[in-house]
């Protein structure tokens, strides 16, 4: 398995290229990749991302199948279910990063700002759940003076450095991964008007 550093330099090569239009690593549709893959994976990545259909990782990255285990859920938040499928990747699979992404005008972080500013008394219960796990990032920026573009922005990445602070003190096995074994976890926004994944 690759080193976390080695990870993410694949990461950044794999976005350079899907910004720049340059030719894909290889098709996503490989029949022979997927015979390869029948007998295991190792994903070199674990990608924590939103579920907006604009944002797919392994198009994103120029990835095929095998090379990252990603977990998609609105507002690429921290729940038990995700936290459990990161401890499988990093201890059965062996992965050595994580990657937590959002992306720019995501809708959870735009409903968690409404949500704010006026409740919502039709609210589903499951919704509800997602916006209160974003609440904790918002919640400091509202009075902060800055106009709506810019507040988004910032509470996206509050929302993102929320969701990676949550990965490294809420599972003692990720803790000592990350103490002695050599994982990381970092954070990461996409751009839905350039295409461009920022490591924060």
């Amino acid at each position: 398995m690759i080193s976390a550093s080695d990870a993410l330099k694949q990461l950044k090569e794999g976005n350079d290229r899907f910004v720049s239009g340059s030719p894909l690593l290889e098709s996503l549709a490989n029949p022979e990749r997927r015979s390869e893959l029948q007998a295991g994976q190792e994903p070199f990545a674990i990608i924590l991302g939103c579920s907006d259909s604009r944002v797919p990782s392994e198009i994103v990255f120029d990835c095929s199948l095998g090379h990252l285990f990603v977990i998609r859920v609105a507002g690429n938040i921290v729940a038990p279910s995700q936290i459990g499928s990161i401890e499988y990747a990093t201890s059965q699979l062996g992965t050595r990063l994580v990657v937590v992404m959002g992306h720019t005008g995501c809708g959870a972080v735009s409903a968690t700002i409404n949500e704010l500013r006026q409740p919502s008394e039709d609210l589903s219960p499951n919704l509800s759940a997602i916006v209160d796990r974003v609440r904790p990032a918002v919640e400091p920026l509202m009075d902060s003076g800055a106009k709506e573009a810019e507040l988004l922005n910032r509470a996206v990445q509050a929302n993102i450095h929320q969701s990676v602070a949550q990965l490294r003190a809420g599972s003692d096995i990720l803790a000592g991964q990350v103490q002695g074994d050599g994982l990381e976890i970092v954070g990461a926004q996409y751009s839905l008007s350039t295409g461009r994944v920022e490591f924060l």
